[in-house]
């Protein structure tokens, strides 16, 4: 059994943002809705059609690229239910209601295929309720798969099963989810909020509980928790993010739900300032503000919690005796309720883990924050505060390293190895396993099997430096002596931010240019040593790879791409043009590129526009769209399926491998540049280019055109290096360009001068 195409029930927010992920996937998708009131709309499908319409301008964008949306059909219940016949997976995500829910249901039976697997999004509902005075035959092929919001980004799928439910349809949702969707499944017991929103809401309450009564600001309390990983948000910014208006509902629920002595009840009620807040319109991002708001003047601002009214915000790294205790009582309950609730919830914390770093975006899942706490300095202080001790907690670790193999301890004190799914291959495990083949401060080469080395950058945002470039030239003589194929890779969440401008900006104080010609010209020899390397070379971003991140995958045989991809050559936003071989390589990709008219002019113009406005692609399907990557290569959907991916790529380049040919560039010098310098003054008249641009887009301009070429003599990639080397270096000596990059290493935005 394959899902081959899929059903979504019920239009609204989340609904909707389902299909558009299967969308993303590259699966058909039926999206449909009730027929809108006559007074609403005479279209029957208006809800659906609308709903889509809104996922096309929405932002964060929940499709990878606008066109998967026409993959997505839309309709409604009364019109067009008999097409869910040829579907393989029906998700109901209509209203919170039992009953109308039930009654789909019902409707489904008639129509769904008898394989066909019918789930629901909810969030509130238990199973046992959606399932009661059910036919067998529906218990049999029905199940919970809640998403969190927003499906592309957030990784948590939990599977709540009945003790009807076929087995062979658990695992074959589990599989796509995992693969093709890319999600972390968790098996849930079907219990209320199941893992991570019984933990989660318990945590946002606790923590909104707390800064009240301790006078906190919603600055200080958030300062106070962002040293244990927690969302950059903060605790009163994803309040604001996810919407007041809905807390009340979900408080109920689960009030309603928990037995009497559970702990949540201490923090179930929500306070008077947030039931006026509601009143007032002030729900959150979606409403006139929250907690935070923005004024008409874009001014933050941010409530006091005493009073309820606003006042500029402003941070805070302020670590007083106060948010000291704030953020102990707010991480040991959060901790201690956790420990509890195993196995009511979950059979073992590595499920917990797991829903907590991929459902809430805390960066270690709650028992790995406890053990980088210490699980023995924290039992020891709640035994001094007289608090009850969870069992779990009897551990002394939670996690060990047994043997290179991550394991998890249980409630008896015994451990058991961290599961790996089938084809997972995770840069940490090997690590454990061996010490690295080669290493120094900025990266490292790893051994990860099958005669396959794997070039690990780890420095700071995995920014490169000389260390950088020293590691790579070493990892490519040891694998051409050693190895088969080299695979560049790293778990972190950015692959590489680009090179290091704080190396560059220190040579500029000094006006050291020597010191910028050799660090462009380091590169660029060792790029292009990389690029001609006898064996084959497979990239395996993830996350962010700019300015000289991505121009070392551009050097790269093939690249394998986790679907969430921000490539980009982002030079000229610090004063400056790709030096590294980036503007060599993005005109090959479209000199050669099948579908661009030939001539050297369409593909000069495609790479200047694309280096010119600093493009960063939105996903990894965008990147093939700008030529970043190329059609031939792969997309991964579940970041930790990356390296295996890449590792087999890498394997299949092995057999009757030849390095790529030197390609040779026929430009117009001259001539070309003034077609281009007609593009820069068109922009420049309308506003959308500022006079140090047109500095950047002349020198960019001279370079793709080959400088002083003549349009019969073909161009090297030699002569390409030398004209981006003699242009960077000139660049850097300029004021403007001095000026970008302090205020970028000051403020984290680039500067427009």
């Amino acid at each position: 059994m394959n899902i081959n195409k899929v059903a979504v029930i019920g239009a609204g927010v989340m609904g909707a943002s389902i299909a558009a992920h299967l969308s993303n996937a590259g699966i058909p998708v039926y999206l449909l809705d009730i027929v809108p009131k006559p007074e609403l709309s005479t279209n029957r499908n208006h809800i659906a059609e609308t709903a889509v319409e809104k996922l096309l301008k929405a932002q964060p964008a929940p499709f990878m690229h606008k066109n998967n949306a026409r993959l997505i059909t839309t309709g409604n219940i009364e019109d067009h239910l008999h097409l869910l016949a040829d579907v393989d997976w029906v998700i109901e995500a209509v209203i919170e209601h039992l009953a109308i829910k039930k009654s789909l249901y019902e409707k489904l039976e008639t129509v769904c295929s008898a394989d066909c697997v019918i789930s629901s999004n909810t969030s509130t509902l238990p199973l046992h309720l959606l399932t009661q005075a059910m036919p067998e035959a529906f218990q049999q092929r029905f199940m919970i798969t809640h998403f969190f919001n927003p499906p592309r980004y957030m990784r948590l799928l939990e599977i709540v099963t009945g003790s009807q439910t076929r087995p062979e349809l658990v695992a074959m949702i589990q599989a796509f989810a995992d693969v093709r969707l890319g999600k972390e499944c968790v098996l849930c017991k079907d219990t209320a909020g199941f893992i991570a929103n019984r933990i989660g809401i318990y945590w946002l309450q606790c923590g909104l509980h707390q800064a009240i009564a301790l006078g906190l600001s919603v600055e200080q309390a958030d300062a106070a928790l962002s040293p244990f990983g927690i969302p950059k948000t903060g605790i009163f910014g994803l309040l604001d993010l996810v919407g007041l208006n809905l807390i009340p509902s979900i408080l109920t629920s689960m009030k309603r739900a928990l037995p009497p002595e559970d702990a949540f009840h201490q923090v179930s009620e929500l306070p008077p300032l947030v039931a006026k807040m509601i009143s007032d319109g002030y729900t959150g991002r979606k409403g006139k503000g929250g907690f935070y708001r923005l004024t008409a003047e874009r001014v933050k601002e941010s409530i006091n919690l005493q009073t309820g009214e606003y006042s500029r915000s402003v941070k805070t790294s302020e670590v007083s005796k106060t948010s000291e205790v704030y953020a102990w009582r707010v991480i040991s309950k959060t901790i201690s309720y956790a420990a509890s609730l195993i196995p009511e919830i979950a059979d073992d914390i590595v499920s917990i883990d797991s829903a907590m770093r991929e459902g809430y975006n805390w960066q270690r899942g709650i028992f790995e924050l406890l053990d980088e706490l210490g699980v023995t300095f924290f039992t020891d202080k709640l035994r001094a505060e007289q608090h009850t001790i969870p069992p779990l907690l009897n551990n002394t670790n939670l996690y060990k390293v047994a043997n290179g193999t991550l394991c998890f301890a249980d409630l008896t004190g015994h451990y058991h190895p961290v599961p790996r799914a089938a084809g997972m291959l995770l840069l940490s495990d090997i690590k454990r396993q061996s010490a690295p083949v080669l290493s120094n401060a900025s990266a490292s080469l790893w051994d990860v099997g099958d005669g396959v080395a794997c070039l690990e950058f780890h420095s700071k945002m995995n920014t490169l430096d000389m260390d950088s470039m020293a590691m790579i030239q070493q990892s490519i003589d040891k694998v051409k002596h050693e190895f088969a194929a080299l695979v560049i890779h790293n778990d972190a969440k950015d692959f590489s931010a680009g090179a290091n401008l704080g190396l560059l900006i220190h040579a500029i104080h000094h006006r050291d240019w020597a010191a910028v010609e050799q660090l462009i010209h380091t590169g660029q020899n060792t790029y292009q040593t990389l690029k001609y390397a006898p064996f084959p070379v497979v990239a395996a971003p993830s996350g962010l790879a700019l300015g000289g991140g991505c121009e070392v995958l551009l050097h790269c045989d093939a690249i394998q791409a986790h679907a969430e991809l921000y490539m980009g050559l982002v030079e000229v936003g610090v004063g400056l043009i790709p030096g590294w071989g980036g503007c060599k390589e993005m005109l090959r990709r479209w000199q050669t590129y099948p579908k661009l008219p030939k001539g050297f002019v369409p593909a000069v113009a495609k790479t200047f526009e694309t280096i010119g406005l600093a493009k960063v692609s939105s996903s990894a399907l965008e990147a093939k769209e700008l030529l970043f990557l190329s059609a031939t290569d792969g997309i991964t959907m579940n970041k930790q399926r990356l390296l295996a991916d890449a590792k087999a790529r890498a394997l299949s380049l092995v057999e009757h491998y030849t390095a790529p040919a030197p390609h040779s560039y026929v430009l117009a010098g001259k001539t070309l540049q003034a077609s281009l310098a007609m593009g820069i003054k068109s922009l420049y008249a309308l506003g959308k280019a500022t006079d140090y641009d047109m500095n950047i887009a002349e020198k960019l301009a001279f370079v793709l055109s080959g400088g002083d070429a003549d349009m019969n003599t073909p161009l090297t990639e030699a002569k390409l290096l030398a004209l981006e080397l003699h242009t960077f270096v000139s660049l850097a000596q300029q004021a403007g360009t001095l000026a970008r990059i302090e205020h970028l290493l000051k403020t984290g935005k680039p500067l427009r001068n």
